[in-house]
């Protein structure tokens, strides 16, 4: 199998459990961000991506649908149908178009929507492709409006259809393609228009990995990089991934490096407890900003409801980065409610935090004995 991309890619505090100052550089940040890095080449992906259904660990009705589809098209001799995958980043949208291109015997091409500028750019790369090829565009959800409708015919008859040249003068040209598979990926599936998503014959949406396959995949990449790990040491750095697989790989690797230089000894549960401290990554998997978001509601706004914009000043970060990269694991593990009136920290973050949550009624509820 080849693969080619086309782009380069008010409560009384008892015990503080966070630092306002800034820890330097930003590193640790970006430890549990999603989206892959600059630190993270395709050589390293590669080497820690399975190549087999087999060994894919996690979204198990996926694979039962995907093993289903290909051995049918395999049966018929036909390309796999067209496959939307969707949901948020660091899932294996990525690893998965590439197990389904070796499952079947086919090439891979990997490209973006935003490098899909210009009707040429996908033109040539669908007259390129081979027989069953797989086609994976990700961020699907961005592609231009010219480009999205050449890919109607393309994806239903396996044609193009070329306008040459204008006014009177324009002529229709169709080119035939060869059958193909197109996977696309997004993490906004909403942003799809009707057209284009219909056109999809299998849609799924990946899920967040619970602590068992987590901890299998520490296991798996631990063996892989040739790092000594014992399971209680994979589950501590499991927990703390905010169960996204890119993420738990990424955390496995700065463990490593603290234990080469500190310890020298195979990664158990308190290496890797301290090792992730250091990286200002909590029990929860929270980050320094994930805990000033909440601290701020907290002792700023007495817990909430604080409005975004308010809240986005209070700590000096941008309110598209609270909304769209922070509240989504905080909304996920309770930490964080959004109500018509605001952001509001919930008492599982008063206790995490250490703060003594004041007795007062909940919210929303009216007494009616007075």
């Amino acid at each position: 199998m080849a693969i080619q991309s086309s782009y380069q890619q008010s409560g009384k505090p008892k015990e503080r459990k966070t630092d306002k100052k800034k820890p330097p550089g930003n590193d640790e940040s970006q430890l549990l961000q999603p989206e892959a890095q600059v630190e993270e080449t395709e050589k390293q992906e590669e080497k820690l991506r399975p190549h087999r259904l087999a060994d894919y660990i996690g979204q198990t009705e996926l694979k039962d649908i995907l093993n289903i589809a290909m051995q049918a098209a395999k049966a018929r001799k036909e390309s796999l149908d067209h496959l939307l995958l969707y949901g948020p980043p660091g899932l294996g949208k990525t690893t998965m178009s590439l197990i389904i291109a070796s499952e079947m015997g086919v090439n891979c091409k990997i490209t973006a929507a935003p490098a899909l500028e210009r009707p040429r750019d996908i033109v040539g790369l669908l007259v390129s492709l081979q027989p069953g090829d797989v086609l994976f565009v990700d961020e699907i959800h961005r592609l231009s409006r010219v480009t999205e409708e050449l890919l109607y015919p393309a994806m239903e008859d396996f044609r193009l259809q070329i306008t040459i040249g204008k006014g009177k003068s324009a002529k229709t040209r169709t080119i035939p393609l060869k059958p193909f598979t197109l996977v696309g990926a997004t993490t906004r599936v909403g942003s799809l228009t009707s057209p284009l998503r219909d056109r999809f014959g299998l849609l799924h949406r990946l899920r967040f990995y619970d602590l068992d396959e987590l901890t299998q995949i520490v296991l798996r990449t631990a063996n892989i990089l040739q790092a000594g790990i014992t399971p209680s040491g994979a589950t501590e750095i499991a927990r703390r991934a905010r169960g996204t697989p890119r993420i738990a790989n990424r955390l496995l690797r700065r463990v490593r490096d603290y234990v080469q230089v500190k310890a020298s000894l195979p990664i158990t549960q308190e290496l890797a407890g301290e090792a992730l401290e250091m990286y200002n990554v909590d029990s929860c998997g929270l980050d320094w900003t994930d805990r000033l978001i909440l601290t701020a509601m907290i002792e700023n706004f007495h817990g909430g409801p604080v409005g975004l914009e308010t809240l986005s000043a209070a700590i000096g970060e941008d309110a598209h980065n609270i909304e769209e990269v922070y509240e989504p694991y905080l909304l996920q593990i309770g930490f964080l409610q959004r109500t018509h009136r605001g952001r509001v920290a919930t008492a599982a973050a008063w206790e995490h935090l250490g703060y003594d949550n004041p007795n007062r009624l909940p919210l929303f509820t009216i007494n009616y004995s007075q």
